[in-house]
Formats: C-alpha cells, structure tokens, sequence
C-alpha cells in the first residue's frame, strides 16, 4: 500500500471514528494551535501557492504530515461531495496506529532538515554590520554641515 493509499484510508477511518478538519483555511487554524494530529496535503493544487504554508507550519510545530496526489480523492476520503487540499486529523479515533507510523516517518525528516541549519551565517554577518554603523554616522555629520 503507497503512502498516499495510508493517508487516504486514514481520513476515512478518522472521518467516521474521529473528527477532521477540511480546507486550507481550517488546516491552518489547527496547525498553529497545535490540535492536529496528521495533516494530508493534496499536491494537485493550482495555484501551489495556497498550499506552500501547510509543510512549512508543520515541521515548525512538529505535526505529521502526508502529501496526496489528488484533491478530489482526498475530497471524496474525507466524504465531501467537492475536491479539498487538505484536511487535518484533530481526534484520531482508531488512526492512532497509522498516525504513529506518519510520525515516525515525519520525525526523521523533520530531524534531518533541523541538523542541516547552523548558526554561523550569523557570525558573518556581524562584521558587516559594523560598517554600516559608520556609514550611519557619516550621513549624521553631512546633514548637520
């Protein structure tokens, strides 16, 4: 079963034995609240800019998330008449045990993309502050003459 079958089968299942949230609007409000459990993303969205958000927020708040490739799949999933770019998984029901499998999975991403930043662009970037305060200084006394 590909992952994208795992998440569909999981908003079924949550859909009848848990609660879920649907659109990007919804997803949103869930994520930044820190509720949803699993996120699933459909990457057939145009414009892909609605949808560039959602990964971004997930890892920030260290939610579990799936990409689907079909809205209306995931639309019909989540028991819509109307195709949906996301939908977020805020009672799990009887998913607990797919969720678990996403997080582990979202955990060694999310774990990889953290070790990939260091500090030290910042280090260099203090040097080049410093003359920018001359410069500050220079147009002080040009405008005082």
């Amino acid at each position: 079963m590909t992952e994208a079958n795992k998440a569909y089968e999981a908003v079924e299942l949550a859909k009848k034995t848990g609660k879920i949230k649907k659109g990007i609007n919804e997803v949103t409000k869930t994520i930044e609240r820190g509720v949803a459990k699993l996120v699933v993303i459909a990457t057939d969205v145009s414009p892909a800019e609605i949808i560039l958000h959602i990964k971004p927020l997930c890892e920030e708040k260290g939610i579990p998330y799936a990409e689907v490739p079909s809205r209306e799949e995931l639309g019909a999933a989540a028991g819509l008449r109307v195709p949906t770019s996301a939908i977020s998984i805020v009672k799990e029901g009887e998913t607990k045990d797919m969720i678990k499998a996403f997080v582990k999975a979202a955990k060694t991403v999310i774990v990889e993309k953290e070790e990939v930043p260091k500090e030290e662009p910042k280090k260099e970037e203090k040097p080049i502050k410093e003359p920018k305060k001359e410069e500050v200084k220079d147009e002080t006394t040009t405008e005082n003459k």
